[in-house]
């Protein structure tokens, strides 16, 4: 299970996860992105409360983070997530394939 809390902040919408990314959650949290970004608000992740994470959470996070949102971890596993992610997939904002809704 997981459970996706939209944090709005002045400057930017944080979602804040808990639980699993894994299986059906990770398209739950792709959704929840987009609809964080409608209108052109900047995003960011908070993954201090996940727990597990398989490859396609692995791939959607390695996505949002190329979009440069930041992506908060804590814990062993999720920061050496979050630092594989960040040396494998550069962050390109201004190229970023998961597009803005219009």
């Amino acid at each position: 299970m997981l459970r996706i809390t939209i944090e709005p902040y002045e400057q930017e919408v944080r979602l804040k996860l808990e639980g699993d990314l894994i299986g059906t959650w990770v398209r739950d949290l792709e959704e929840s992105w987009r609809a964080a970004r409608e209108g052109g608000r900047d995003a960011g992740l908070d993954l201090t409360g996940v727990t597990k994470v398989d490859d396609a959470g692995r791939y959607l996070l390695a996505l949002i983070h190329e979009t440069g949102a930041p992506i908060v971890a804590s814990g062993c596993a999720m920061k050496a997530l979050v630092e594989s992610i960040a040396r494998d997939w550069p962050a390109r904002s201004a190229a970023s394939p998961i597009p803005r809704p219009s």
